[in-house]
């Protein structure tokens, strides 16, 4: 039985407007930078091989910062959290900027990834902790736009940022956003530490966040060779041996860093297999298409993000109605089955596209895929709390957090090594069966009750 539903306050539109704007340079940064790679090879006369560092030292801070993040807003509050990573990122945007060769513009990359690694596990802690069950649906929304417009609009952005200024303005660009994002947060993200205070799991933190940061190396090397190097073996090897050390460790430890036992939920254990496997296929997809466009198509990155634009209007549009029929019905398992069935007629259209295919048929294509991916995402989100505490909100964000970053850069390996050995048409099916599969992960999840 549908319930009624409950108006959103002005203050909680505010805050997840506020912390969208922060957490979204994060993402923004990733795919400006990405379009900038061949102008900072010309200017400070490196090769490939080491400007590519200025990306994977990037990712490999975000990642690395990722099993912090419960424990930091526990130890420390949301507040000064939010306040404290948004001036990490902004320190290290400056400094990219001012950046004299590209060592030092690697170096500043890690400190801009460690300033910026836990807004987006931030960003849905807190909107988590302040909407209730109730509101989930719509408040959680927000947390999509980013994730979803970040790929769209970075390389647009990108484009014509290097098209027309200076290399340094990729960087720039962040700082009227940071700042707005603190003077706007001023009063809203009030929470504060936890009347319990956690110490620092040390050796923990010392195999969780290495592990991940070389795992997800490991993935990123095997992607770009194409194959198992030494490199990309030994990535793997160590990251995973890392990480089970940090199983282990966690299971006999009474405050881990990240508590696995959260795990024994079975809806939460059904939600970390789906977005696991969600974010391969979200991430690896979002890796084809804008080549797909440059490759096949011949178009420049400012044209393959503008024909990229379509599935963000998607994604708009899933986001005004899903959130809100969520929170109306409960039928989370529904809807995402759904949103994934949306997903893959979405992206079956670039599989069997041929060079005649109109772009018209797939625009529209894209606007399915962008629906289908709101559909999907929202309803993994607000299923990871539908059955624990608030005082487990902080963890289970940051399990599920990991999880979609090791999918994602599994998925995205994954595919980028069937491109290199086949096709487009074989890569994008194999992300139509990556997708297909997290159907099976969400028939465990549960329809919420609305009565």
């Amino acid at each position: 039985m549908p319930v009624t539903e409950t108006r959103l306050e002005p203050r909680l539109i505010r805050l997840a407007l506020v912390l969208s704007i922060g957490s979204a340079a994060t993402l923004l940064d990733t795919t400006i930078v990405s379009v900038a790679i061949d102008r900072l090879t010309r200017e400070f006369g490196s090769p490939l091989a080491t400007i590519q560092w200025v990306t994977t030292a990037y990712l490999l801070a975000l990642t690395a910062m990722l099993p912090l993040t419960g424990w930091a807003v526990a130890r420390f509050g949301t507040r000064w959290v939010w306040r404290f990573c948004l001036t990490g990122f902004l320190l290290g945007s400056v400094l990219c900027a001012v950046a004299w060769s590209a060592g030092a513009l690697i170096v500043f990359r890690v400190i801009q990834g460690l300033g910026g690694g836990m807004l987006l596990p931030l960003l849905r802690i807190v909107l988590a902790e302040q909407a209730g069950q109730d509101k989930l649906g719509r408040v959680m929304s927000f947390v999509i736009v980013p994730t979803q417009l970040a790929p769209v609009v970075g390389p647009v952005l990108g484009g014509l940022i290097i098209g027309a200024f200076d290399w340094r303005w990729a960087f720039l660009v962040n700082v009227p956003v940071i700042v707005a994002a603190l003077a706007l947060s001023r009063g809203l993200v009030t929470g504060g530490p936890a009347e319990t205070r956690q110490p620092l799991d040390l050796r923990g933190l010392a195999l969780l966040s290495p592990g991940l940061a070389i795992l997800v190396y490991g993935l990123t090397s095997y992607g770009e060779i194409g194959r198992l190097s030494t490199v990309a073996t030994t990535g793997l090897i160590a990251g995973i041996v890392l990480l089970l050390g940090y199983g282990v460790h966690a299971l006999r430890t009474v405050t881990p860093l990240l508590d696995l036992r959260l795990f024994r939920d079975r809806s939460f254990s059904a939600c970390a297999a789906l977005v696991f496997i969600f974010g391969g296929s979200l991430f690896g997809a979002m890796f084809l298409l804008p080549l797909y466009y440059q490759q096949i198509r011949a178009a420049t990155p400012l044209e393959a993000g503008l024909l990229l634009a379509p599935q963000g209007i998607g994604a708009m549009i899933g986001t005004v109605f899903v959130g809100r029929i969520l929170d109306r019905t409960g039928a989370t398992r529904t809807i995402m089955l759904a949103g994934l069935a949306l997903a893959v007629a979405g992206t079956v259209p670039f599989a069997i596209a041929g060079s005649g295919t109109p772009v018209a048929v797939l625009a529209v294509a894209l606007v399915v895929r962008g629906a289908g991916l709101t559909a999907s995402l929202l309803p993994s989100i607000t299923a990871t709390y539908a059955t624990l505490p608030k005082s487990q909100y902080a963890a289970a964000t940051t399990g599920t957090r990991i999880l979609q970053q090791i999918g994602g850069s599994l998925g995205t390996a994954v595919l980028a090594v069937i491109l290199q050995r086949g096709s487009f048409p074989a890569a994008f099916w194999t992300a139509v069966a990556i997708t297909a599969a997290a159907a099976l992960a969400a028939l465990a999840l549960p329809n919420r009750s609305t009565v």
